[in-house]
């Protein structure tokens, strides 16, 4: 048994909330580097040169890139073998808040959802901690801004309406989003599971590299058909037209009852930060 005080995982934390959001993720700063050099399209060429010249200004004065800092998603994949000397969640929150705040990042959490009274830290973050073999912890900090995550849909289809129920909803929830989230987008799509794991699945789905398609070949090609898709609509960036309106779709599936077809696709902007640290 090895044991990790609740102290480090809090400093964790607070780095990761800083990085990510400061420093775009190689796979998602490449993707945007490879849309710039290939959209055909002037006005949409442009505008992702000038998304790429903000990190580069937010990385040379180490400042957000992105004003709307987001939420802090935490996940934390725990290792069965691990001891967590402290408070779990306490630490969690301790560290957020520290992030946040030494950080000067911006704090848009309140509170209440209908009396809107800001709690001024950042916090509470949404912590989700999945248990895996092992005795590593395994912390990734994800801050979704709302521009994107209120784009964000589920629906609860019928299995008669299969693959291309799931194709036309995922299609229409990017073309009713239009220009709102800040394309280029990142999309994580669920599939499976019930009403409410379907939304962790499309969430937890933007942890994926842009660069790492579906473990299942034929889920991996529907990654491919949806994008291609997507991007035929020419929505592109920040909806001036073009054909790079996402830069990335991950599918995560988990097992359904047979009379359900749940799906939930998280929309992520171009600016989808994650940070990840092992303790």
């Amino acid at each position: 048994m090895r044991t990790i005080s609740a102290s480090a995982i809090r400093d964790a934390v607070a780095q990761l909330c800083i990085r990510a959001n400061r420093t775009l993720p190689p796979d998602v700063a490449q993707a945007l580097s490879a849309a710039a050099a290939a959209e055909p399209w002037p006005t949409a060429r442009r505008s992702l040169q000038l998304l790429q010249e903000n990190l580069a200004l937010a990385d040379e004065r180490q400042i957000p890139i992105c004003q709307d800092t987001g939420l802090a998603c935490v996940f934390l994949e725990l290792g069965q073998d691990v001891h967590i000397d402290g408070a779990l969640e306490e630490a969690v929150n301790s560290g957020i808040r520290a992030g946040y705040l030494d950080g000067y990042l911006r704090c848009s959490v309140v509170a209440d959802p209908l009396r809107r009274v800001n709690t001024g830290d950042n916090t509470p973050g949404v912590l989700t901690v999945h248990l895996v073999p092992g005795d590593v912890c395994r912390l990734t900090v994800l801050p979704k801004g709302f521009g994107s995550e209120n784009m964000s849909r589920l629906q609860m289809l019928t299995p008669a309406q299969g693959v291309e129920g799931v194709r036309q909803f995922v299609l229409d929830t990017v073309r009713a989003a239009g220009p709102n989230p800040c394309p280029p987008i990142v999309l994580g799509v669920g599939i499976g599971g019930t009403f409410d794991k379907v939304a962790a699945l499309a969430k937890h789905a933007l942890l994926r590299p842009l660069n790492e398609p579906n473990p299942d070949p034929w889920y991996a090609a529907l990654e491919r058909q949806w994008l291609e898709e997507i991007n035929a609509l020419g929505i592109g960036p920040q909806g001036f037209g073009g054909k790079t309106t996402a830069l990335g779709l991950a599918i995560e599936t988990a097992p359904t009852h047979v009379a359900g077809l749940p799906v939930a696709v998280n929309i992520s902007c171009h600016v989808t930060r994650r940070a990840s640290v092992e303790l």
